[in-house]
């Protein structure tokens, strides 16, 4: 067990229980709403939730289990499409049900154990259950990754990503039709304020811009494609939800469970389709394309013939 004392900083004034833990020891926003939950956190003497407020100048007390570290362990995913394999990078296909790595709560698959259960060698720049890792894919979020097998390449793929010069296209399927048809959503995404494990359009959140046109029309839905300019936790699904056309299939962001049933799907349509980059190593711009999996084709299918 660990545990720190200390008064809440004039910086934390108000702020949220789970928030303020987090900013204020380091920890992520899901773990410090656990150690609060746990009653973990008193102030002044006064065991809080994880939604009360911070008051400046109060004796804060912390206690903590501290968690394992996630490992890599090595796995077969079948699934799991090599697009593109050289010395400095592999672009694979994700299906849906994978992670991007090892996270606390995820006893499933993942990239990274599956290109090392598949013998690949990855970059070790950054934490070491993310190694390798420059972006990421929600697990039911299929479609294209690239992960850096060389230090240079992680190091100038995060650069490339955070001075948003790739190029990421995505396909979704969303309830409804977009008024207008294709247009750009600007609109800052951050944790909701009352579900920690799903993301809103909050006043507070990072500056969030997804670009999208409607490619085809049915009935109660609409394939869409999306360029995103920024690249948030949830975006797509988070941006599509606050428009009311939520991503079929996407029961955590409101989609309707009886058109989901009805297309036979178990995760949000969204695919990860085109990729683009500039080659870390050699610079020339490298562009990779995923055909949807069976699940989506079913579905569009199911809409086409309605």
């Amino acid at each position: 067990m660990e545990s720190r004392s200390l008064p809440v900083p004039d910086g934390l004034a108000g702020e949220r229980v789970d928030a303020g833990i987090a900013r204020l020891l380091g920890f992520s926003r899901t773990f410090a709403a656990e150690v609060a939950e746990a009653g973990g956190v008193a102030q002044d003497g006064v065991v809080l939730a994880k939604s009360d407020r911070l008051v400046p100048g109060a004796w804060l007390e912390v206690h903590w289990q501290p968690r394992e570290a996630p490992v890599i362990v090595p796995v077969v995913v079948p699934d799991l499409g090599i697009v593109h394999d050289d010395d400095d990078i592999v672009v694979v296909d994700k299906p849906a049900g994978v992670a991007a790595h090892p996270s606390a709560g995820w006893a499933g698959p993942t990239v990274l154990g599956a290109l090392a259960g598949a013998g690949f060698r990855i970059s070790t720049s950054g934490a070491a259950e993310r190694a390798g890792i420059v972006h990421r894919l929600d697990v039911g979020t299929s479609g294209l990754m690239v992960v850096a097998k060389s230090e240079r390449a992680y190091r100038e793929l995060k650069r490339a990503f955070h001075d948003r010069t790739v190029e990421k296209v995505y396909h979704a399927v969303v309830q409804g039709h977009p008024d207008p048809l294709a247009g750009t959503i600007d609109a800052p995404i951050g944790r909701h304020p009352s579900a920690d494990w799903r993301f809103a359009v909050v006043a507070d959140g990072k500056p969030s811009v997804t670009h999208y046109e409607t490619l085809e029309a049915f009935r109660s839905a609409s394939l869409l494609e999306i360029h995103l300019e920024t690249g948030r936790t949830h975006q797509i699904r988070v941006h599509m939800a606050a428009q009311r056309h939520p991503c079929a299939g996407d029961l955590t962001y409101g989609a309707d469970p009886a058109l989901a049933a009805r297309l036979g799907l178990a995760r949000q349509w969204l695919h990860a389709v085109r990729l683009g980059f500039a080659h870390p190593t050699t610079g020339e711009w490298s562009e990779f394309a995923s055909p949807y999996p069976s699940d989506l084709r079913h579905a569009l299918e199911v809409l086409r013939a309605e």
